[in-house]
């Protein structure tokens, strides 16, 4: 009789627990690097206006937040691409609906080492360097030096979208040094003069110099308009309509005069 009256305390207790963490206003938020800065600097300022609110952030890719999401261990998956069709068949199979909320725009700019002479670069010539084709720098223009590729991992979103538009398809050539994020492929680029890589706007720093593509560079003006053909929309995806504090969050992000204003701060494109 005693363990029976214990079982029922411990799951008042964790039952109270629970409760009151559901109260006090926790949302998780996992997945694309792209997209960390915006996620960040937004829940900054939202939980400066509501201090009960507690947001955990952390990156790891597009692809494993979503997965994230699809299994439950949080509230909201960031990426920078869409949702794949096998990802919404093994939410679903979850019991979990995926809804996409677009947060803000970008473009994925090439990169090279500053004291490279290339200023633009066509569309061909970086699925030729991706696939291993061009393997020196004069070969396109540029100084007689050896290309250094720096590709990103295939869980990140950017990768995604740079094997669609970029390499349509076509796989990227095994010598690519690959980098986990935006962050390192800014510091491969910035210690290698050989180097190339792709980044969000967002992450573009005096260290690295960006290259035009088809003699269009990228910026808030040509992502909107399509001019520039490496562009794409940042997504925060929840499961299934969100509710009580994750749909504050939500709404704030996408808010004109309140989320949009700290994405355009940071560099990336706002929605508006």
């Amino acid at each position: 009789m005693k363990s029976k009256y214990f079982g029922v305390l411990v799951l008042i207790m964790v039952l109270y627990y629970t409760t009151n963490a559901v109260w006090a206003g926790n949302i998780g938020i996992k997945g694309s690097t792209t997209v960390l800065p915006i996620a960040q600097k937004v829940a900054e300022a939202y939980m400066k206006e509501h201090p009960d609110v507690k947001i955990t952030i952390s990156g790891g890719g597009s692809g494993n937040g979503i997965k994230a999401l699809i299994d439950g261990t949080t509230d909201i998956a960031d990426s920078s691409r869409f949702i794949k069709d096998k990802e919404v068949k093994q939410a679903v199979e979850n019991g979990r609906y995926p809804v996409p909320f677009a947060v803000a725009h970008d473009c994925i700019v090439p990169v090279v080492h500053p004291s490279n002479t290339i200023d633009d670069i066509t569309m061909e010539q970086l699925k030729d360097i991706y696939m291993g084709k061009v393997e020196n720098w004069k070969d396109i223009g540029g100084p007689d030096r050896p290309v250094v590729v720096i590709s990103r991992d295939t869980s990140s979103g950017t990768y995604e979208v740079w094997h669609t538009k970029v390499l349509r398809e076509e796989r990227v050539f095994p010598g690519a040094l690959l980098q986990a994020s935006n962050g390192a492929v800014v510091q491969a680029v910035s210690n290698n003069k050989n180097a190339i890589g792709y980044i969000g706007l967002g992450y573009l720093e005096e260290n690295v110099k960006d290259l035009t593509v088809n003699r269009v560079r990228g910026s808030e003006e040509t992502t909107l308009n399509g001019t520039f053909p490496i562009s794409r929309p940042l997504y925060m995806f929840t499961s299934g309509w969100p509710e009580g504090d994750a749909l504050n969050f939500i709404n704030y992000v996408i808010h004109p005069q309140k989320g949009q204003k700290y994405v355009s701060e940071i560099g990336f494109v706002p929605l508006y």
